[in-house]
């Protein structure tokens, strides 16, 4: 199995999900410093901690030697007039490891300058002790800050965000200071295998944090008949197979990502498929057509102008800025409709709150196309 980079993705490959991405444009001159992610638009303070997980019940496939280990980052709404240190983007070796390959040119520190929104271990705002909650898992090769943006937006507006690393699919730095490397990146991988154990990495995390011992005391806030999930590249596509085999999921999202496997049982919940400029054409991806069909349920395909396979994560938006040119339509604006669309997704899906740009074709974005085959 392939494995692309796009910062990803741009110079080399992508992951096991991903579809080829041409690289627009020419290197640009590394403004790392000094760079920091959109602000979130909602009306909450957004809080966030970090807590590391085992699976006592499964051998990692990775290394079978270990059991199985996430990192998983949290976002939530916290109280007003908080104050304290913002969390950092990526570490120093998550940053040097995830850039070695597609961004040679760039110090290998530029992502682990980048700074956020969220304020570490700020207190939860307990007003509504009912939060939906969202999970997220990144593209394969990609660490799980790479969907911070939209993290940070999902929180600031109400939602509860757990943002899910899968270990050895990515450089990933564990509590204790180590750092694991990408095993999985070697490649021969099959893409179902991934996202079979994925789903599990899904189901288990949902299992700790909704459980009576989670490691989390902000979890009591969650509302646990209202739970989302999503990803990008092969993160979305392991979001579909953990839908399949977990019905405490009641709504899911894909960004450009090949589902595994291409054939499958039906789902009747809601899903979305928002899809790059070519990849995301009806006919490009025929694990696409096959899923469309089998969703029987509230269902949307969208593709986005000008975009690549990262466009519509934080790479979209800071890989020009360090020198790895990602798509052609502007990075802040595709930062604003992913935000837009899963937004709504997610207040449609889990606060019954229709959104209208979710009915077809918008003028204030025209970027967006509906597809219907």
């Amino acid at each position: 199995m392939r494995r692309k980079w796009l910062l990803a993705a741009a110079v080399t490959a992508v992951a096991v999900s991903g579809a080829a991405v041409a690289v627009t444009g020419h290197a640009q001159e590394n403004d790392a410093e000094g760079l920091a992610l959109i602000e979130p638009t909602g009306d909450h303070a957004v809080g966030t901690t970090m807590v590391q997980l085992e699976d006592s019940t499964r051998d990692d496939i990775w290394a079978p030697e270990e059991k199985r280990r996430l990192m998983v980052s949290l976002y939530y709404p916290a109280k007003p007039g908080g104050d304290g240190e913002t969390a950092p983007y990526l570490t120093y070796e998550e940053s040097k490891q995830f850039l070695e390959k597609p961004a040679p040119d760039a110090p290998p520190d530029a992502l682990a300058k980048v700074r956020t929104h969220a304020l570490v271990d700020a207190k939860p705002d307990t007003k509504d002790d009912d939060r939906p909650l969202v999970m997220l898992s990144p593209g394969f090769g990609f660490p799980r800050a790479t969907l911070t943006g939209l993290a940070e937006e999902l929180a600031s507006h109400g939602t509860i965000v757990a943002l899910v690393g899968h270990n050895y699919e990515a450089p990933t730095t564990l509590l204790d200071g180590t750092t694991t490397p990408c095993l999985a990146c070697s490649g021969g991988n099959d893409g179902e295998k991934v996202a079979d154990n994925r789903a599990k990495d899904l189901s288990f995390v949902l299992d700790t944090l909704t459980g009576k011992k989670s490691p989390w005391k902000g979890s009591k806030l969650i509302d646990t008949d209202a739970v989302a999930v999503g990803g990008h590249s092969m993160g979305g596509a392991s979001a579909h197979t953990a839908m399949v085999g977990d019905r405490r999921f009641d709504a899911g999202f894909n960004l450009d990502g090949t589902f595994h496997p291409e054939k499958g049982r039906k789902l009747n919940r809601p899903f979305m498929m928002v899809g790059a400029q070519k990849h995301g054409q009806p006919g490009a991806d025929k694990s696409w057509t096959d899923r469309w069909g089998k969703l029987t349920g509230w269902k949307r395909w969208l593709s986005v102008k000008q975009t690549g396979h990262s466009s519509m994560t934080d790479v979209g938006y800071l890989g020009p800025k360090i020198g790895v040119p990602q798509q052609e339509l502007d990075g802040e604006r595709c930062t604003e409709i992913a935000r837009e669309y899963v937004s709504a997704f997610v207040d449609t899906q889990l606060r019954d709150e229709d959104d209208p740009i979710l009915d077809g074709p918008s003028q204030e974005f025209p970027e967006v196309s509906f597809h219907s085959p």
